[in-house]
């Protein structure tokens, strides 16, 4: 939900559960590293996008800290190593671009730390040198602190003798320590060994994941599993500003607590747990690609995103099973007036809401099976969803009074017949009296032929109704403002427009698009923790009436949802001080779930009641 993304975060070593989520940026990487990683994450997609991972290693990483002169992978490798490594990418062998750069990885850390140890006598160099030679490790340690725990926990305590053992020389003579040679040559000599071992041996085991586990551990016990991660650079936090979000029935003065269905949907729509592996380990809900209804501009995974707010969700990654092995990343849509925007999907395959959504669960995202109820709900919910208010537009999506005349011409252009579009307007498809939308799929060359004569470049028409934020724009966002929307239709169709009436049809396009308020406001105590606050508690009020009917697996559904978000959210409260008191809160719910899973419902009603009269009193307190 909300506050789930916006305390997710792809942490230092990008390994992510849902328990593991903080409030903090992820720290810069190592050139090397960041190719690595990504390399590692991207090599075992299917099929691998080799042209992103020579990328990743021939040109600066955007996950990285400048690092001079070693600003990429090639360059902080020695002469010939780089064109073994650059043969492996272009022979396309992952289990030899495995070997190659895992080796060069490890063998760049010894030779840093050897470095480090030469440099004792200056310990401003020393230290730069051994900070260098963990941010090389950072490419193997969450590896190794999972598949031989007790190995990082020696190594952990190596690194930290070994810094301490530098010394320093002080400020102007003071305060200087001396190096301490036999603590630092002894923590060096653990972690050289370990990683010449491990990441260094004279033959690696061919791989079915290219994790970096420690080669003695996959020779005793096999490739152990690792918890979920994700490549540097990627992003799944909330877009900021967060997008406001329009609920029908809320602008008609009903609370959702009295749509126990709603809410029950809302809190679906905001919980990873309707989802299958590895969704549900990183946290992915609906809401993560469409914040409030709307898109999330900041969604990003290398290998799966060609930009920021776009994903690839038909790919091996999700559900192996659903892989159509084409990279076809495209845009996240908006939700916004869900109601009104059939058909579903981009291309427009479903006809049916219900069948779209069932099809992002199952086989998208790898979930099981909803069930009805589960269905009903988050149709009932997501078709709650709203336009956003533009008091610029009338009902019949006419201009409103006080228009330009720039706008007001191209609102007439919008609506002029072009013989070279078959007779039809800007407004054939875009029907302004239709929240701009016909309902049907178009082909307009947008997207090249699969194959020759295919005719698979059809595409549902969009509204352009708070299209002003929703750029980049069309399927694959290739167009990044409205301007050259109006540019490509005026190329692609031979329109002859004239540069004034260009610019007349963007100002017009602008007015269709705008809203009076596109983004939540905040500020104290209507903070980002207080929505959070009120989401969730309404969530939970559907236990009422979830008891009544003994819906055991819903209730754990919804209670698991609540509880976790509420602890991960509270990580975020401005006001720290009542922190504390969503703790408590947590554990009435989780002990509720327990009781539900004994089937215990008097006890779980019990505590539901002593939930509901703490929050009234911690209620003014939570921001």
């Amino acid at each position: 939900m909300l506050g789930r993304f916006l305390a997710f975060l792809v942490a230092a070593f990008t390994f992510v559960t849902p328990a593991s989520s903080t409030v903090v940026t992820e720290e810069p990487w190592h050139p090397v590293v960041a190719a690595y990683r990504t390399m590692l994450f991207m090599a075992d997609l299917v099929p691998p996008p080799w042209d992103e991972i020579r990328k990743a290693y021939e040109e600066p990483h955007p996950a990285a800290a400048i690092q001079r002169p070693a600003n990429t992978f090639f360059d902080a490798l020695p002469d010939g190593m780089g064109v073994t490594i650059a043969s492996t990418i272009e022979t396309k062998d992952r289990q030899r671009l495995y070997e190659a750069s895992t080796r060069a990885v490890s063998q760049l850390a010894r030779k840093a730390l050897a470095d480090a140890a030469a440099m004792l006598s200056e310990p401003g160099q020393a230290n730069r040198k051994a900070l260098e030679a963990q941010a090389y490790y950072r490419a193997f340690g969450s590896f190794i602190e999972q598949a031989d725990p007790e190995a990082g926990r020696r190594l952990g305590l190596a690194w930290l003798e070994l810094m301490s053992a530098i010394g320093t020389s002080g400020i102007m003579g003071a305060n200087v320590i001396a190096a301490n040679k036999e603590t630092f040559e002894r923590s060096r000599a653990e972690i050289d060994a370990y990683l010449a071992a491990n990441f260094e041996p004279d033959a690696f085991a061919e791989r079915r994941k290219l994790a970096p586990l420690p080669e003695t551990v996959v020779a005793a016990r096999g490739e152990v599993p690792v918890a979920v991660w994700l490549p540097p650079g990627s992003d799944l936090s909330d877009q900021d500003p967060l997008p406001r979000l329009v609920l029908n029935f809320e602008e008609k003065g009903i609370d959702e607590t009295d749509l126990p269905l709603v809410a029950f949907g809302d809190m679906l729509f905001d919980s990873p747990n309707i989802f299958g592996e590895p969704a549900r380990s990183l946290g992915l809900t609906c809401s993560t690609c469409h914040n409030r209804s709307d898109i999330n501009q900041r969604f990003f995974i290398p290998g799966l995103s060609h930009q920021p707010g776009a994903v690839d969700v038909r790919g091996s990654f999700f559900n192996p099973m659903f892989n159509d092995h084409r990279r076809d990343s495209l845009d996240i849509p908006s939700l916004r007036g869900l109601r009104f925007t059939g058909p579903y999907g981009r291309d427009g395959r479903f006809a049916s809401l219900r069948d779209f959504t069932r099809n992002v669960i199952v086989s998208e995202f790898a979930g099981p099976e909803p069930t009805d109820f589960q269905l009903d709900a988050l149709l009932a919910y997501m078709l709650e969803f709203d336009f956003l208010p533009n008091s610029r537009i009338d009902e019949t999506g006419r201009l409103a009074a006080g228009a330009s005349q720039s706008e007001l011409r191209g609102e007439t252009l919008f609506r002029k017949p072009f013989p070279q579009m078959d007779g039809q307007s800007c407004a054939s498809c875009h029907v302004p009296s239709a929240a701009f939308l016909d309902r049907k799929a178009h082909n307009i060359g947008s997207r090249g032929q699969g194959y020759d004569g295919a005719l698979d470049g059809y595409f549902d028409t969009p509204t352009l109704l708070g299209a002003k934020y929703t750029a980049p724009y069309f399927h694959d966002g290739s167009l990044p403002t409205l301007a050259s929307v109006v540019d490509w239709f005026d190329t692609r169709f031979q329109l002859g427009l004239q540069e004034q009436e260009r610019t007349d049809l963007v100002a017009y396009l602008n007015v269709v698009g705008s809203a009076d308020e596109p983004f939540e406001e905040f500020g104290e105590p209507n903070t980002v923790f207080r929505l959070a606050w009120e989401e969730l508690t309404t969530f939970a009020t559907t236990f009422d009436a979830l008891a009544r009917s003994r819906d055991a697996a819903n209730a754990i559904l919804m209670l698991e949802t609540v509880a976790l978000d509420l602890a991960l959210d509270a990580t975020g409260m401005l006001n720290s001080a009542a922190r504390s008191q969503v703790f408590e809160l947590v554990e009435i719910l989780n002990g509720m779930r327990s009781a539900v899973s004994a089937d215990d419902w008097a006890e779980a009603e019990t505590l539901w009641a002593s939930f509901k009269e703490m929050k009234e009193e911690y209620d003014e307190a939570m921001y």
